[in-house]
């Protein structure tokens, strides 16, 4: 794998166009009695906006998919263009923050320190790092870390249990028309190892940091120096990129390119750990916490091994 050279566009050339200075105010979520109601509006809309003759809704049935399934089938396979109206915007933000009312959500602060759970480790700067075990679109960081693909638009494949479907499931169609409008400024696809930020609208963290990590091939043990370097740019360029915002305080990292992307997870924990440390030891206090997001007990003890 060679590095990338590609140029990525910078924050400021994006930044106006997809309003990201602009905090975003939902609409109160809906009321039990309307959710049905709200479901078949929207799934009539995104059925009358495809091609004439397209049987989805018959093979959504056929497979069993229950109405709130055919809805999200819609809009995970949707296009970013044409834009949805914005009436239809307002329903879905309406749908998506009552199921959020239905999650458990946690505040970073409310997490231990490293230096709490750890006592006596050397990771450097250890009282505003945290190891958690969750569901990151749960987290009210002010930032939280997509490991996304080189088109950025998140993932097409409707239920696919990666965190880009997981993330753009339920922030919302939103999420994914700033990402193209970002892509169409670009014109070209997201280099790897480079970073794009966006609001993150109906999830409880402010904003999403978009990253491409490196792929490594099935059954790699020690990934090549290129992959190791871009694995590690991937780290600096979202802290790069969220400390241009002053008041992104608090980020959350997933376990970038350790899901399909195949980067072996054992050297991926040591990069993301160094390359965290050494940002922070050059940019002392400027973030009050920096979590390191797991999703297995596996990774969990991985990286509570080093920490300790």
């Amino acid at each position: 794998m060679a590095l990338d050279n590609t140029p990525s566009l910078p924050l400021e050339a994006y930044c106006e166009s997809i309003a990201l200075d602009q905090p975003f105010l939902p609409a109160p979520p809906a009321r039990i009695g309307e959710l049905q109601p709200l479901i078949e509006a929207l799934t009539k809309h995104l059925l009358d906006e495809r091609s004439e003759g397209d049987d989805a809704l018959e093979a959504m049935e056929a497979a069993g998919i229950r109405p709130r399934g055919r809805l999200q089938v819609l809009l995970t396979v949707r296009q970013p263009r044409p834009p949805l109206p914005a009436e239809i915007l307002t329903m879905l933000d309406r749908l998506l923050q009552r199921e959020r009312t239905r999650r458990r959500e946690t505040a970073p602060t409310a997490l231990p320190s490293v230096a709490d759970a750890f006592p006596g480790t050397r990771y450097p700067d250890a009282n505003r790092v945290a190891l958690w075990l969750g569901d990151i679109t749960t987290l009210a960081a002010d930032a939280i870390v997509n490991a996304a693909n080189d088109e950025l638009l998140g993932c097409f494949n409707p239920f696919h249990a990666c965190i880009d479907n997981a993330i753009h499931s339920q922030a919302g169609p939103r999420l994914r028309s700033d990402c193209g409008v970002i892509m169409e400024l670009q014109k070209h696809h997201e280099p790897v190892g480079s970073s794009k930020i966006t609001r993150a609208y109906n999830l409880p963290s402010r904003f999403v940091l978009h990253t491409v990590g490196p792929t490594c091939s099935a059954g790699t043990e020690t990934p090549s120096a290129e992959a190791t370097e871009l694995l590690a740019g991937c780290y600096r360029g979202c802290l790069d990129l969220a400390a241009q915002l002053p008041s992104i305080r608090t980020i959350a990292f997933c376990c970038i390119s350790t899901g399909v992307f195949g980067f072996p997870r054992e050297p991926a924990c040591d990069i993301a750990l160094k390359t965290v440390a050494q940002w922070m030891e050059r940019h002392p206090r400027r973030f009050d916490r920096i979590i390191f997001n797991v999703f297995s007990e596996a990774d969990l003890a991985r990286y509570a091994a080093r920490l300790g």
